[in-house]
């Protein structure tokens, strides 16, 4: 048993854990976690993941420290200003436990994280500001048919729920009208406003942010180790009067946001060197003539200035183009994006790669031919996400016999 590590009961740092009879130490060392959002409540996600001894996770976020964060952020230091908040927050947190091995991820989640990581994941925490990547996580967990752990705070109040597509309500279940028509009009904004959108001013308190993500985490535990869960509920805290209570969801039967992909073939191909035609003719070497193939998000191939009346060729993901990007050069008015979700096979931008179309990196893309269909993972770019967490394993930990 070459690898396996042990170690005496007094140099154990999980040994109050396991007095639990259910707790199994190994089972969270071995956990992958993916953890979306890296403000006030991932640096409380992580830091309790750290103390957990869970083994490996990749935390998201696009945004850098600012000092606002620094009363919110238990990982944020005054010198971390202007660095990106994954990258600090997957340093620090190591620092909490060198067994943790957490890779950072810096990005727009709703556009350019590839759904071959939610793949990857045993559970998806997630502490976010906004509807519209609320959305994105929940499609993607569901796609990926994997558990999801959604926490939101707001001034002295937070709530923790627990969403698995596969059983129950998921979150676009809980969403009313109004929901849907904010995140129209966020939507409707395009490229216009899509900085000031990304900073999220929701006014919090450390103290909440530590609440809820404390019983985000407690779930997480109970789910790696098969215990019940809040699955369709959501724990929800009141600050100013101290109450708590838990609320249920109700699936909604019209709701297409519960079906795994399936079945899924994993390529070891990368997006940088496959381009477009190879893969339309892969899916129509396996389904067949006709065949067409699905993105998991709108890609951008041009910008068109209503005034001008120019449309400008542009292959990017929506996520990756900036406000000022957006603006006609020769009028300076905002410009509409010209987006596309297919591929049919006679596109005359076919033998571009894909990461030059804006295919996130770690994909799974869809092909289709009438209601057959089949799903590739482009594994291939699996390490450049993964970082060091693409290498194996650590040993296994366990206790010494008596």
């Amino acid at each position: 048993m070459s690898d396996v590590l042990r170690i005496d009961t007094e140099d154990d740092r999980f040994a109050r854990f396991r007095l639990m009879s259910w707790w199994d130490q190994p089972r969270l060392a071995a956990a992958r976690v993916l953890v979306i959002g890296a403000g006030a409540l991932g640096n409380e996600i992580l830091k309790n993941l750290a103390l957990l001894g869970i083994g490996r996770a990749v935390v998201c976020d696009l945004d850098q420290i600012e000092q606002s964060n620094l009363s919110r952020s238990v990982l944020f230091r005054e010198g971390d200003r202007g660095r990106a908040k994954s990258v600090i927050a997957a340093e620090r947190a190591r620092e909490i436990h060198p067994g943790f091995a957490v890779t950072p991820w810096v990005g727009n989640i709703v556009y350019d994280l590839g759904l071959g990581l939610y793949r990857w994941a045993d559970v998806i925490l997630a502490g976010l500001d906004n509807r519209e990547a609320r959305v994105a996580i929940n499609r993607a967990a569901a796609r990926a048919g994997k558990i999801w752990i959604d926490g939101a705070i707001e001034r002295l109040d937070g709530v923790a729920r627990v969403f698995d597509p596969a059983c129950g309500p998921c979150y676009e279940c809980t969403m009313s009208a109004n929901d849907w028509k904010m995140l129209a009009a966020r939507r409707s904004c395009a490229l216009l406003s899509r900085a000031d959108l990304a900073q999220g001013k929701t006014p919090t308190t450390p103290t909440t942010g530590s609440i809820i993500a404390g019983i985000q985490c407690q779930e997480a535990v109970k789910w790696l180790h098969g215990l019940e869960t809040l699955v369709g509920r959501g724990f929800v805290f009141e600050g100013l009067s101290h109450q708590s209570y838990v609320v249920s969801y109700t699936r909604k039967d019209d709701c297409p946001s519960h079906d795994p992909l399936e079945p899924v073939q994993v390529l070891d191909w990368r997006r940088d060197n496959t381009t477009g035609r190879q893969l339309w003719e892969r899916a129509e070497a396996d389904l067949g003539p006709g065949a067409i193939l699905e993105f998991q998000a709108d890609l951008l191939s041009g910008l068109e200035c209503p005034h001008c009346a120019v449309a400008t060729p542009c292959f990017s993901s929506l996520g990756r183009m900036t406000e000022r990007e957006g603006l006609c050069p020769r009028c300076g008015a905002p410009r509409i994006p010209l987006t596309y979700h297919t591929l049919s096979g006679t596109e005359p931008f076919l033998d571009q790669p894909l990461e030059r179309l804006g295919v996130p990196a770690w994909e799974v893309i869809t092909a289709r031919v009438g209601a057959r269909q089949m799903h590739y993972e482009l594994a291939g770019d699996a390490p450049d996400v993964l970082g060091s967490l693409a290498a194996p394993p650590l040993p296994t930990v366990v206790k010494e016999s008596p």
